[in-house]
């Protein structure tokens, strides 16, 4: 049997905002009950859901009985493949490319627009030229302090 195959894992609705809450809940409940679950896992990107590996969904439901902030199960069960996009995380930089038009995120010149004209990838950082100044001034960032808005060409 492969990895993919003996891997279920199980989605739970919760209220967006408590899902730290609801797994720290879960995990007491599965250590204090000797419940045989694998995994809680809470992504970062993924609100208003915890994600539990175990072997059979009659164990998250022992799990997950009468928690407060607990919506539902969702039905049916995840493949490692699709939780993998919402737990591995790829930097901001590899998505950049010259001539995107960018917003920038943080620091000084936070909500403007501008345009990358070159990337050093690393030391993660890119050269941006402001489009809503006055005139053409090269400033460099950290690719972490800007968000894509369009591509360029």
């Amino acid at each position: 049997m492969s990895r993919e195959e003996s891997t279920r894992i199980f989605a739970i609705s919760t209220t967006v905002g408590q899902e730290k809450n609801v797994a720290k809940i879960i995990m007491g409940r599965v250590e204090a009950n000797n419940i045989p679950v694998k995994a809680i896992i809470v992504p970062e990107n993924l609100k208003g859901y915890v994600l539990i590996e175990a072997d059979g969904p009659h164990l998250v439901e022992r799990a997950t009985a009468n928690i407060k902030h607990i919506k539902s199960r969702v039905p049916g069960i995840l493949s490692l493949s699709e939780v993998e996009k919402y737990i591995i995380t790829k930097p901001v930089i590899s998505e950049l490319d010259i001539d995107d038009i960018v917003e920038v995120i943080s620091g000084p010149f936070r909500g403007m627009r501008a345009k990358i004209t070159d990337i050093d990838r690393s030391k993660g950082e890119v050269t941006i030229e402001l489009l809503e100044a006055s005139f053409t001034l090269p400033v460099t960032v950290h690719a972490d302090y800007v968000r894509l808005v369009s591509k360029g060409r």
